[in-house]
């Protein structure tokens, strides 16, 4: 079986250790091999008529918001982040509290602004994880996709562009209603899901992603128990564990995965894959 991109390039550095390959060769190799990744995700969301991703992306945010002025666009989108965090302390959230936590992202005016420069790739390349997740569905013959926690919907246009039947879920109906706007403007279809208003279907999918997700929950044990009644057995579980304090993101609330790792094991989830070299993310499979 083909080998995912991450476990390529372990393979490449132990041939550097080997003295069989040079740094400047392996080096090379890496951006080769990202360039496809890119590839690939700018193929997804480019929209005709537009020359590169950061164009094209700012260029949504201007048709979806009403403002014309593109270089206003880019200007909400570079101060997101920081706009996020003071709406994070502006709205005194309680970060133990499920409704207050819920009410932020339901209500927050630059989520959708930050989460769209991120996936332009100006800052880093890390959205392209779900590139990887891609890769890793088309390998396993997944057919039905979740998106939980799906954001502005990039990852999903992803797979949907490539013919699986996808679903995003997310507690925000703000981007929600924006992400479904998205998929109207490309053509596609998937369903949506407010997790406010309605649960999962049970033993509905294939495999589901929950990129980036797992920092922000209130209470991620009680999700994983949500998403392993969602996937059908044998089903696979795309996720990372891993989050740092960041003073920049203090709605990242979740930094010990340990419980929520026991409980993965405790219903049976099977750890199947892990990226070591570029993301740190894990796949887990339903038993």
């Amino acid at each position: 079986m083909e080998k995912l991109l991450p476990d390529q390039l372990k393979q490449l550095w132990r041939m550097v250790e080997q003295e069989q390959l040079t740094l400047e060769e392996f080096s090379r190799e890496q951006e080769r091999f990202l360039a496809e990744y890119r590839s690939l995700w700018e193929q997804a969301l480019i929209l005709n008529g537009h020359e590169n991703l950061q164009e094209s992306l700012c260029s949504e945010l201007a048709q979806y918001s009403g403002c014309e002025d593109l270089a206003e666009i880019q200007r909400r989108c570079s101060c997101a982040l920081s706009n996020v965090k003071g709406e994070w302390h502006g709205s005194s959230v309680d970060r133990d509290d499920h409704q207050s936590v819920q009410q932020f992202y339901n209500e927050s005016e630059a989520m959708i602004y930050e989460l769209m420069w991120w996936h332009s790739l100006s800052e880093d390349d890390s959205p392209l994880a779900c590139v990887t997740a891609f890769h890793f569905a088309q390998m396993h013959g997944c057919r039905t996709y979740l998106d939980f926690g799906a954001g502005v919907g990039s990852g999903g246009i992803v797979f949907a562009r490539h013919g699986l039947d996808v679903t995003l879920a997310d507690i925000s109906s703000a981007m929600l209603s924006f992400s479904q706007w998205r998929f109207g403007l490309r053509d596609l279809s998937a369903q949506f899901i407010d997790l406010k208003v309605g649960g999962l279907p049970g033993n509905a999918y294939d495999m589901l992603a929950a990129m980036d997700v797992f920092e922000h929950l209130v209470d991620p044990i009680q999700t994983v128990d949500e998403l392993w009644r969602a996937l059908k057995p044998g089903g696979y579980l795309f996720g990372r564990f891993h989050s740092e304090v960041d003073e920049d993101r203090p709605h990242h609330i979740v930094q010990d995965f340990e419980p929520t790792l026991k409980r993965l094991e405790s219903l049976g989830f099977v750890e199947v894959w892990r990226d070591e070299w570029l993301w740190g993310h894990q796949v887990f499979q339903k038993a």
